[in-house]
Order: structure tokens, then sequence, then C-alpha cells
């Protein structure tokens, strides 16, 4: 009697994950699991979707994720899984967990418009929200070193006490429990950068219990990038965790040259034994705050503090001169990415304001015949937030680089959102809606940096293995059943830094732990993501 199951993509060219080359199959799937990978041309199914001249693979999985606040205002996920996205891990340094007060002041000035109510306690909690609530993709996070830090220091510019830092590594330690992925840091995005390599290697050591990774939005990624990278090391080394760099990339057109010897720094440290890996997106313009225009000590004690000292003339001054000055000891982003025709401003509150994103600071500063200088701070003033901006700070050609290097795995570092509702208020970089298929496309199929078999698993199993994912990231019968089917001649970004609000195209049928997301390219309203757990959980 023939073998039934519920669904069966028949005819498909087949990825499985591994990185081998692909082969012509089927692909079935029982309940929420992978049932077969093989030709079935007697089984029986309740729905076939014939896949010929498409390509079927794992679901495709985004390490860094920011649609912490944007999954709770729309749990369809629409930007990501209509680029593939089965998983979204988030936490870059910040975490939705653990909260007291002072986590929840900076979590709510950091959400901006999509605003939200605290529902949830611990990182675990959160998550579980996300899902009672409904979400299309399935969720992860990292514990965030910074949110710690807030959680026990607030905003305060100083070291922790020894009674503080124990505190935080209990608190590491039960959201590993929690089942966590690991700890972040993000060492230029303030308080982040007052935390000292010891206490980064203390939390780590406590996520290294259970088998977690320590990933990092580095120190410095411009004329200190090898530093940065050395400090990441040596956390991994003292502590024996695994380590992985956030967005792998040096910024500032005088710091080209300094990719190479990095990707050697981290090929050095590999052969010694260390697991240390990277990821990337594929642009070569980075998003944040333009607050990272100016020296961490102007953030000092919170937004508010702040916002006075950019009040204060004589301190206004001091910025100025500073922003335009080389310096050892801050990453100076305004200067590596050219100065503020460099910084592409995209997200203003403030209505009065929102008819100036899409527009750099420097024409900013030339509408209001001020400085530049003197713009990108009235700009934070009269907005009252961080003021998104797209910085373009990167190579193409080092971009181009880093797609092939086979330790780096894929992501969109961005919200997942929608061409609709809340979302259309901001303007927003193209990696939001383009990323995943901007490599299948730019750089398999145009410009063959790489093949799509290996594409493949660095969007797949690599960051799988990284995270200690169970049967997640390859196609693989009892695995579950996130698969992505697309169409390998015609699958497109279309995002631009001008027109970001638009979803790519050729990717077809979506399925999430066996359900059908996406089907013939369109969202089916279903919400079947489940909290995706790493290795130190301990259910009960």
């Amino acid at each position: 009697m023939p073998i039934e199951y519920d669904i069966i993509i028949r005819n498909a060219t087949v990825y499985d994950g591994g990185g081998d080359p692909p082969f012509q199959g089927d692909v079935a799937l029982r309940g929420d699991r992978i049932a077969a990978v093989e030709p079935l041309p007697e089984a029986r199914t309740g729905v076939e979707i014939d896949a010929r001249g498409l390509a079927v693979a794992p679901g495709f999985i985004n390490i860094l994720s920011h649609a912490q606040e944007s999954l709770i205002v729309d749990g369809r996920s629409q930007s990501d899984i209509r680029q593939g996205i089965t998983l979204e891990v988030m936490g870059e340094g910040r975490s939705m967990g653990p909260v007291n007060d002072a986590v929840k002041d900076d979590l709510s000035f950091r959400g901006g418009e999509l605003g939200f109510d605290f529902e949830w306690t611990t990182l675990d909690s959160y998550l579980e929200h996300l899902v009672r609530r409904g979400v299309s993709t399935n969720v992860a996070s990292f514990v965030g070193a910074t949110t710690l830090r807030v959680h026990e220091l607030g905003q305060e510019n100083r070291p922790p006490s020894s009674e503080e830092l124990d505190r935080m590594c209990a608190l590491v330690r039960r959201a590993m429990e929690e089942g966590a992925v690991g700890i972040s840091s993000a060492l230029m995005q303030v308080p982040g950068p007052y935390a000292d390599t010891a206490e980064l290697t203390a939390l780590a050591k406590a996520a290294a219990e259970y088998d977690g990774l320590y990933i990092s939005h580095l120190r410095f990624t411009g004329a200190r990038f090898l530093d940065a990278i050395e400090e990441l090391v040596t956390i991994s080394r003292q502590a024996g965790i695994r380590g992985e760099v956030y967005h792998f990339g040096v910024v500032g057109r005088e710091n080209v040259h300094r990719l190479d010897p990095a990707i050697e720094l981290v090929e050095e440290a590999r052969a010694e034994g260390l697991d240390i890996t990277g990821d990337v997106y594929p642009y070569h313009a980075g998003m944040g705050g333009l607050t990272a225009a100016m020296p961490p000590w102007v953030g000092e004690d919170g937004h508010e503090e702040r916002v006075k000292r950019l009040k204060d003339p004589a301190t206004r001054k001091r910025i100025a001169h500073e922003m335009l000055e080389p310096s050892d000891e801050w990453e100076n982003l305004y200067r590596a990415v050219g100065g503020p025709s460099g910084y592409l401003v995209v997200g203003l509150k403030n209505p009065e304001l929102k008819h100036l994103n899409g527009k750099t600071v420097a024409e900013i500063g030339e509408l209001w015949g001020t400085s530049p200088e003197e713009a990108a701070m009235d700009l934070i003033v009269r907005d009252d937030t961080r003021v998104m901006s797209v910085a373009f700070s990167m190579n193409p050609e080092n971009v181009r680089k880093k797609m092939a290097v086979p330790w780096m795995s894929y992501c969109t570092d961005s919200p997942s959102i929608a061409t609709e509702g809340v979302f259309l208020k901001s303007h927003t970089h193209p990696r939001a809606y383009g990323s995943f298929p901007r490599v299948l496309a730019k750089y398999v199929r145009e410009e063959k940096v790489l093949t799509m078999e290996e594409a493949i698993r660095k969007m797949t199993a690599l960051p799988a293995r990284t995270l200690r994912l169970d049967r997640r990231g390859l196609l693989k019968e009892g695995y579950f059943g996130d698969l992505v089917v697309f169409d390998p001649e015609n699958v497109q970004d279309h995002a631009t830094y001008q027109q970001p609000h638009q979803y790519s195209s050729g990717i077809l049928h979506v399925f999430v732990n066996g359900v059908a997301v996406l089907k013939d390219g369109e969202h089916t309203g279903a919400l079947p993501g489940r909290v995706v757990r790493g290795p130190g959980w301990r259910n009960g």
C-alpha cells in the first residue's frame, strides 16, 4: 500500500542545505516534519506541488534579525517570509528580557513608533508571548549584554561591582536555561561601549556553561577593526566559548585594505581550534542611529542627558569638533562614511520633520542654512530619537569578497515589516526586504561569486550548526518542516535606498513547521511559528 503524506513537493531541484550538489527529487511532509527526501512516484498525498524548474531548500535562517518589536505589531513577518526566512534570531546587544523598569525605559525609547506594552518579564516569556499572539516565522533570541548592564547599572558609564556582575551572570544562566542561543554584545551603541573585556568575558563564561554562542557587534569597525576582532578572539579563548562577528565588515574608505587581514586573523583563530564565525548582509551601506556619529560620552546617563548636552552651546562646539577629528578612543562613523553626504536620514518620527526622510545630513544642513554637524545635533533634539540613518560606509568589492567566505552566514540586520500600515510611516534600509534574494540573484546567478548550493548552506545548515539548533537547517527525514520553494532563474530583490518598501519576488512557497505560510508568492495568513531554543534549554 502506498505511503501517505500530507504534502509532497514533486520534481524539484533539491538543495539539502549541506552544500552538496543538488539532485532531482521529491520532498514529503507529514505533520510538522520532513518525512522523506527522495523520488516518491507511488506515494499518496492530500496536497501536491509541482516544482518542476524550481528549487527546494531548507527554510532560511536570519541570524541577525531586529524583528523583536515588529512581530508584536504584525506577526505575519511579511518582508522576511517573502525572502524565504523561516527563523528570526533576535537580540543584538539588547534583548526583550530580562525586564525591569530600567530595561522597560531603554527598550521603549528604542521602539519608536512601534509601541507595545510589556506583558512579559523574561526573555522566554517574551518569545512565548509572540507565539501566543501568532507569528508566521519561528523565533529565537540571544540574551543581550547591554540589556543585562541596563538591568543592573542603568545607563551609567562605570564597571559593575562584583555583586552586580554576579547578578548579571546569574541572569545569563537563567536565560540560557530558558533557551537563549547565547550572549550578544553591541559595543558601539551606548551604553554597550562602557563594558570592558573582563565584563564581557565573565558573561561569556556563564553562557559557555550551556554551550551558548558569544556574538558581537564589534567595538571598532574602522581603523581599529583588527583590535576589535582580537578582543572577540580573546573573549572566546578565555571564556571557552564559540564566537561570531555580527555583520562582519570594515567601514571607512581609508580602511578598505583591512578586510583581508581581518579574515586572516579569524582563519588563524580557527586553525588554533577556536570556533569563530561571522555573518554579513549583501549591501555596502549599514544602518543605525545618527547618535553613532557622535562620541559615546554624549549619550552617558541616557537620552534625556544626551538631549541636554546637544542643546548646550559650549557642548555643541565640542561635539562638532570631535565629529570632525580622527580618534583612537571611539569609532568615528561620521568620518568613516565620508562626512554628512554619507548619512541618509530615514527614521524621523516627528511629523514636522518626516519630509526630510530620504535626504542626507549634508542636504538637511544646506536646507536649514547651518553646518551639517549642527544639523545632525538639531535632528536628534527636534525628533527626540536616535534618528535612524543609512550610512554608506563599506566598499562594494569587499562586500563581494565577504559573500564567498565559507564561515560567514547571512542576515538582514533589520525588522521584519510590510508594505502597509505603521511600517510606511518610516523609510528603511532595503536589506529589510531584499537581503536573501539579493544573495541568490546578484552574487550567485549574476556575478557567480559562489554556487547556489554553497549560498544555501550559508543560509541554512551553517547558522543552524553555529546556533546548535535541534533538527533545523537541513532537508532531512525527521527534521522540522521549514522549507522554501523558489525560482532560481527569477528570484530577485527590488528594494532600493530611495524606495525600500518593495517585496522581493521569486520566492513562491514557504512552509514553517509543515504549514504553508506563502503559497504562489502570497501570504496565506498562517501563523505556525514556534519558539526555537538553544542547547542550554532545560524543560521544567
